[in-house]
């Protein structure tokens, strides 16, 4: 039983795909810079094209706001760089690859404008 056992292992472990290339990145550049009163900037980059950087300062409200950037290759080789503000209204991020809301067909447009215009008159939807 343990010949079988050690022979389906052996098996599985032959069987197993070898990666075709190295996949490990080496740092290129790594930056750091804490003041300590929430002001901060950090910046990082590998050799394979992935980039992250922020900045961040203290807001007069309170809390930190944080602008900053991370960068990567997809697997289709395309570059692709995503922007963002963090602030009291959340993350908000923009960059080509992020989705976007299809655009309202004109109907629906129509309807929104001749909508405000009851409203506007006092008519009231139940």
């Amino acid at each position: 039983m343990k010949l079988i056992v050690l022979a389906c292992l052996a098996a599985v472990a032959l069987a197993a795909p070898a990666p075709d290339e190295d996949t490990s990145s080496s740092v290129e550049r790594d930056e750091r810079v804490d003041h300590g009163d929430g002001n901060f900037r950090y910046a990082f980059e590998l050799d394979d094209g992935t980039a992250v950087e922020a900045v961040g300062r203290p807001r007069e409200e309170g809390g930190i706001s944080i602008e900053g950037s991370y960068r990567y290759v997809h697997p289709d080789g395309e570059s692709v760089e995503v922007t963002y503000l963090a602030d009291e209204n959340g993350f908000q991020p923009s960059g080509d690859i992020l989705p976007t809301p299809h655009p309202l067909p004109a109907h629906a447009i129509e309807q929104i404008r001749f909508a405000g215009e009851q409203r506007a008159l006092g008519v009231i939807f139940e």
